[in-house]
């Protein structure tokens, strides 16, 4: 079964704003078996417009990922956030099929 990951896209206007939002998701993302693979970073933007923090979390799957947001304690942490920041979130079904041959 293909995981499920948000892709998150942050620009924060008030860092000490921001930091309760982000301690407060910890519980929230284990709750529903979500783990950091990208928290901040070194990046290069190649193509398109960029924000200043980027973000990839996994989750078991699609569904969890999608119930993870629409959890009564991430609609209201989004609260938090929002006075603070500029986000972009996708959530998205990881790929399980073939991948590429070695040449």
């Amino acid at each position: 079964m293909a995981k499920g990951y948000w892709i998150g896209r942050v620009d924060v206007s008030s860092d000490e704003g921001y930091k309760p939002y982000a301690v407060a998701n910890g519980p929230i993302f284990k709750k529903w078996g979500g783990r950091f693979v990208v928290r901040a970073g070194k990046f290069t933007t190649v193509e398109g417009a960029s924000r200043t923090r980027n973000v990839v979390i996994e989750f078991p799957d699609y569904e969890t990922a999608l119930a993870c947001y629409n959890s009564p304690e991430y609609q209201a942490n989004i609260k938090v956030r929002q006075p603070h920041s500029v986000a972009d979130l996708i959530i998205i079904e990881g790929y399980d099929g073939p991948q590429p041959q070695e040449g």
